[in-house]
């Protein structure tokens, strides 16, 4: 699994992002893209043009979401951004006109960091941390593993000890949870069970079971621009997930469950690679799971320093890669893929063992 931060980093960096963040409803009319010669910036102006903060850097989420919004393709709006940052002012600017329509700005640190319908509703990494921590610290013996906060979602990621099992003889796995949240609209907020091996201290996230909630709400409306100031009490909604999350992590994990991913565990021990074409079986999974060249190779060389040519030992291979990889969000997506690789449908695994075989052949 890789590493982050520790928890008293993370709980400081929350903490830190909670005081600072600022939330605005804001008509699109009331604001200005502007490049300034060196950087494009956001203006948020009052109905008489004059700027209610200071211009904002826009970062790379919010750039995104503002070409969506204006139905601007990416790759043109990326070729703008760097070719022409004054033609996307302009494009942006007047379709921001044309199309006018209040819009979530959030922002941080002087940056505007995600540009989000109206709808959307604030479920925040402080609220989700303040309920959870509290709860791992009740739990007897349990470590939080790795934990991260990142431009777009914050990952706790807990392990209980008390609860483990082996795969095969020497193989042990431990029970664990992760728990994750995104505040610019990257993802759901999540608790999901995880499975961490203490061979290579890879990290499995079961992505089939646990506990999700869209960021969607009522729309919220105003006359004018105005600051959102954090509520004070949570709608009764979210309240009930908050407890609903808690109860999630107190359990850390349902040991039915557990039994039930270690049963897929051992079954995935025994379904074997075609020695044929190993490289070859990588490289089509490595398609079918959508992982980039140097992921592929990454897995590969794992996969051959384990030695283990199952498909357990392809699902641990790309977990086990998972860490070598830079991104904390890349190297948490890659962990779930190992779970995806260990319930692989039978007719889709023969496939690419068939594939691999013909093309050796």
């Amino acid at each position: 699994m890789k590493a982050g931060r520790t928890i008293a980093q993370l709980s400081a960096e929350v903490m830190r992002q909670n005081d600072l963040k600022a939330d605005y409803l804001v008509d699109t009319r009331r604001l200005n893209m502007e490049y300034d010669g060196g950087s494009t910036v956001m203006h948020m102006t009052n109905n008489k043009g004059v700027d209610m903060v200071e211009p904002m850097d826009i970062n790379s989420t919010a750039h995104s979401q503002i070409g969506v919004h204006c139905d601007i393709p990416s790759k043109y709006y990326s070729l703008m951004s760097s070719e022409n940052p004054q033609l996307l002012a302009t494009n942006v600017n007047s379709w921001f006109g044309k199309k006018p329509t209040q819009r979530m700005l959030r922002t941080l640190d002087g940056t505007a960091r995600a540009f989000l319908s109206s709808r959307y509703r604030r479920i925040d990494n402080f609220d989700i941390m303040h309920a959870v921590l509290p709860i791992i610290g009740e739990i007897p013996d349990a470590r939080v593993e790795s934990c991260e906060i990142t431009d777009n979602k914050m990952y706790i990621k807990v392990v209980n000890p008390r609860l483990e099992r082996e795969v095969a003889p020497g193989d042990v796995v431990q029970a664990g949870i992760v728990i994750s949240n995104s505040e610019t609209g990257q993802g759901r907020v999540s608790v999901q069970p995880l499975v961490f091996r203490l061979v290579c201290l890879n990290g499995m996230v079961v992505n089939s079971a646990g506990t999700r909630r869209n960021h969607v709400g009522r729309a919220n409306t105003s006359d004018e621009n105005y600051l959102l100031y954090s509520d004070k009490t949570l709608e009764s909604d979210d309240r009930t997930l908050l407890l609903k999350i808690q109860d999630t992590v107190r359990a850390a994990v349902d040991e039915v469950m557990f039994g039930k991913v270690i049963d897929t565990m051992r079954e995935a021990k025994g379904v074997r690679m075609d020695p044929l074409d190993i490289p070859g079986v990588v490289k089509l999974a490595s398609r079918q799971f959508n992982l980039l060249d140097a992921e592929s190779e990454g897995v590969l060389n794992r996969l051959i320093e384990a030695s283990d040519y199952t498909l357990f030992g392809l699902a641990n291979a790309v977990t086990r890669h998972s860490q070598d990889v830079e991104s904390y969000e890349r190297a948490s997506e890659l962990e779930s893929v190992g779970y995806e690789i260990i319930t692989m449908a039978p007719a889709v695994w023969n496939r690419l063992n068939s594939m691999a075989y013909a093309a050796a052949a």
